[in-house]
């Protein structure tokens, strides 16, 4: 088997190419280039998942990076075992075929109690009295231990939230060329983010977004000319890519203002209670699933969907079949936004009474995916001074509120999720042998081949 790192460059697209990617630029000039057909939804979760399982959504399960667990009642994003993910993955078909072949997932998703052979993904401590910790998981658990001694401790703040930056990135980086230097994996899983923070920050705005395109190609390069200076093949890989937005559609207020979102006062602010409400929209970027608990009220909801600006696509079970997204997890009815558009999980009428989580970084209590917790509130008058004093308090061990995001979706600027039209607009996958993509345009179970075909040399 041949030695194969797939490095996932988070949002990376032919259209972020250029002059400010020099060294990305002419490695991909000089290799042979596919552009792949987006999931839908093109989000992390379900894309990453059809690239390691060769099988859509319909089959492997994973109808976004969240969803509503209807046994539960509950919305959940961002959960980590491996064991939601449905089908079988690449590295468990090659370890079949070759017993001695070994995996590292260094930070792809669904990345916690697999048959990996070596993990590491974000994971924060949640103390007792309320405090997030940086932290990370890992298989086997000393690894952890011994990146972070290594490394210093994962800088989870700088992975997600207003401060995120390369640091994150780097870290990932630093530990993947450790790991594989320690356990020599016949495949290297690499997940890269760096991208996902300034392109839904600022769109597709090259004088705002030059300088982390750099710094992402600087540390490509690092991470590429170390990896085949070994004589390691690689694999460049995307999931999504990113497109300018500007306007947020609050799909669950639309439904509000018809009656049919059930709300709980929770001392003055208020809460979703998704199971006793009759309609409801799980949103994820510009895709949400549209669960209808009053089955008499669907066909009234299908047209008020279809009726929303925004909104350009509505599939209902015939159109969740044709695009590989009718399962179980699914909504009754799972919508697409516009070029223009993506969808807010908002819920409240007054700002006043939004629920005390919708100010905060909290990926978990959110039920829906906010892109706005990328963004230090503007009416913040002196940010280093409020988020100083917040942290002084958690250091100190006080109980702290760290409610320094704004509640305004305008802010944000780029978005992905739906099914892009340009070729300019889609991922990409990148290798320097030819022989493995025998197409300009892949479809994103392919993918799963080329990897497979990479290996297997």
């Amino acid at each position: 088997m041949k030695k194969t790192v797939v490095l996932d460059i988070v949002a990376l697209s032919p259209r972020v190419i250029g002059e400010h990617t020099p060294f990305l630029k002419k490695w991909i000039e000089k290799g042979k280039r596919a552009v792949v057909e987006p999931v839908l939804p093109a989000v992390t979760c379900s894309a990453q998942s059809v690239y390691l399982t060769g099988k859509w959504p319909t089959e492997n399960g994973i109808v976004g990076n969240g969803w509503y667990f209807q046994d539960e009642c509950e919305i959940k994003f961002w959960r980590q075992s491996n064991k939601l993910v449905q089908s079988p993955k690449i590295w468990e078909t090659l370890k079949k075929e070759n017993p001695e072949f070994t995996v590292a997932n260094m930070f792809w998703w669904y990345n916690m109690y697999s048959s990996a052979d070596y993990a590491v993904t974000p994971r924060p401590l949640y103390l007792a009295d309320g405090r997030k910790e940086p932290d990370c998981h890992s298989q086997p658990m000393e690894l952890r231990d011994r990146l972070q001694k290594e490394l210093g401790q994962f800088p989870l703040f700088s992975f997600w939230g207003p401060n995120a930056n390369i640091a994150s990135s780097k870290w990932i980086a630093e530990a993947s060329k450790k790991v594989d230097e320690w356990h020599n994996p016949t495949l290297n899983l690499i997940y890269i983010p760096h991208l996902d923070y300034s392109l839904q920050k600022y769109g597709i705005d090259f004088d705002k977004i030059g300088k982390y395109l750099k710094e992402v190609d600087e540390l490509c390069e690092d991470l590429i000319t170390h990896f085949e200076s070994q004589g390691t093949q690689v694999i460049l890989l995307s999931e999504y890519a990113i497109t300018t937005v500007s306007k947020p559609i609050h799909l669950n207020r639309i439904f509000r203002n018809q009656g049919w979102i059930q709300v709980k006062d929770e001392r003055g602010l208020e809460t979703l209670d998704a199971g006793t409400s009759k309609v409801f929209a799980v949103a994820d970027h510009q895709v949400a699933h549209v669960h209808v608990n009053d089955p008499a009220i669907l066909p009234q909801v299908k047209k008020l969907l279809e009726e929303t600006p925004g909104v350009e696509l509505v599939l209902d079970e015939e159109g969740k079949k044709k695009h590989h997204l009718d399962h179980e997890r699914s909504g009754d009815l799972v919508v697409m936004a516009d070029k223009d558009s993506w969808f807010t999980y908002y819920f409240w009428l007054d700002d006043a009474k939004a629920p005390d989580y919708a100010r905060c970084v909290d990926i978990h209590k959110k039920p829906g995916y906010d892109p706005v917790e990328l963004i230090l509130n503007p009416d913040i008058k002196i940010p280093m001074l409020t988020v100083g004093s917040k942290v002084l308090k958690k250091k100190l061990g006080f109980r702290y509120l760290m409610d320094v995001i704004p509640l305004d979706a305008t802010l944000v600027k780029g978005a992905h999720g739906r099914l892009s039209e340009d070729d300019l607009d889609k991922p990409l996958l990148v290798s320097q042998d030819s022989s493995l993509v025998d197409s300009d345009t892949i479809q994103p179970t392919d993918v799963y081949d080329v990897i497979l075909k990479a290996v297997r040399g």
